[in-house]
């Protein structure tokens, strides 16, 4: 995917091209209205909602949202639905934790109103952890591709690990994307496991194979490059753990594909007719 510079504003070719801030939700009341606020700058904001009981879609609606509902799809394929609902072809799309900075809302202003062909844009991410902004390692830049116009570029089909795939030049923005996740660490953890079952499942289901090797070197390499290389370690103890969590992450998902493997194996029709052999001749 080609980077291509921030356009000038001098064409006009995106000026005054209307623009839509798109959110799913589940159960975000305590964090919503900070990213709606962030956000004001849109012409459009659409949250939706899969069947929130916390007063998030009442919430969204009197900050000026549009609300609808969808029952829950997948990740990927909720984001899909929501952006192909948005007024606007030109798409922003948050999660409820995320802030807009003043600096990134000014950069966006700017690529509405310049010239260029680009498809999509990319901006830094800043997560917060432990109470700290991360600034290295794992948790920074970040980069998240959530501008893009939808005719050119559209969310995959991914059920975790989601991505914005663009048929198009790639832009990037100034200013950061302040992602302020107020998780507990079993929360996160709990999150986690999820993720890397789902990751592991279609690593699978797309005919990938882990192997021991994988298991170890993986999180072992991982931690040298986000730690050492990209100097993780000047996060202080929170950028450690949040390595260490990821390094862990790496290595339960091949753990879990290992286990699916097996199971796939121990299930086999060939597995069962070796099994049966070996029982005859017991």
């Amino acid at each position: 995917m080609a980077s291509a510079p921030i356009p000038s504003a001098a064409s006009g070719a995106l000026a005054h091209k209307p623009l839509s801030v798109v959110l799913i939700t589940l159960n975000a009341a305590a964090q919503l209205r900070p990213c709606l606020e962030s956000a004001a700058f849109a012409d459009e904001i659409l949250v939706v909602d899969s069947g929130s009981s916390d007063g998030t879609q009442e919430l969204a609606a009197a900050c000026g949202a549009r609300v609808l509902h969808q029952d829950w799809l997948g990740f990927g394929p909720q984001k899909h639905f929501a952006v192909t609902q948005a007024a606007h072809d030109w798409v922003l799309c948050l999660d409820a934790d995320e802030r807009v900075t003043p600096e990134l809302a000014a950069a966006i202003g700017a690529a509405q109103a310049s010239g260029s062909d680009v498809a999509a844009f990319r901006f830094a991410r800043c997560n917060r952890f432990l109470g700290r902004y991360l600034r290295h390692g794992e948790g920074y830049p970040d980069w998240s591709l959530r501008l893009f116009d939808r005719r050119r570029a559209r969310w995959s089909d991914d059920a975790v690990h989601e991505k914005v795939v663009a048929n198009g030049p790639v832009g990037t923005l100034a200013g950061d994307l302040l992602h302020d996740s107020a998780e507990t660490i079993a929360a996160y953890l709990a999150k986690q496991n999820r993720y890397t079952t789902l990751a592991a499942e279609a690593a699978v289901a797309a005919g990938q194979r882990a192997r021991a090797g994988k298991v170890w070197a993986s999180p072992l390499l991982r931690f040298v490059k986000f730690f050492i290389v990209r100097r993780g370690y000047r996060d202080g103890l929170p950028g450690f753990i949040h390595i260490v969590i990821g390094c862990f992450n790496s290595f339960t998902k091949y753990a879990k594909m290992i286990e699916l493997q097996r199971a796939a194996s121990a299930s086999s029709p060939v597995s069962s007719t070796t099994q049966a052999s070996r029982d005859s001749h017991a």
